[in-house]
């Protein structure tokens, strides 16, 4: 898959840069779609959210671009915000040790502890503001 622009239907909705809305995977673009006809949310916006964090790699400060920014209204009538991240599920836990240090293992393991590093430093910046960081799967997309 190659990243490609995305072109909302409903263009009021989304409140980032309109003309610079990038889909870095096809599960991106389905949420995408969903926050774009969802009657439900008010407003998205994709990778304009910025958040510093200390990668537990090397110690160092990076910045974390959250794939999504959702604000939903509520069955209650509450408007809810949303961080939201779109990743595999197999990439939210640790990765099985196959017997040995592979080359595969040591990647996967790595990559792991990176987006540890982003998810906690994007859990206390929603929490900080009254949001919420979630992670959505192929679960949730329903793949």
């Amino acid at each position: 898959f190659h990243k490609r622009k995305f072109v909302p239907n409903n263009p009021q909705k989304y409140t980032g840069d309109i003309t610079n809305i990038i889909m870095r995977s096809s599960w991106e673009t389905k949420f995408a779609v969903w926050c774009d006809t969802n009657p439900s949310v008010i407003q998205w916006k994709s990778e304009e959210v910025v958040v510093p964090y200390i990668c537990g790699t090397d110690n160092k400060i990076h910045r974390y671009y959250i794939d999504f920014q959702i604000k939903v209204k509520t069955k209650e009538n509450l408007v809810k915000t949303y961080l939201v991240e779109i990743k595999p599920a197999k990439q939210t836990v640790p990765p099985v040790f196959p017997g040995k240090q592979t080359k595969r293992y040591l990647e996967e393991s790595y990559a792991f502890i990176k987006n540890q590093s982003k998810w906690k430093a994007a859990k206390l910046y929603a929490k900080e503001r009254g949001w919420e960081f979630i992670i959505i799967t192929e679960r949730e997309l329903g793949l």
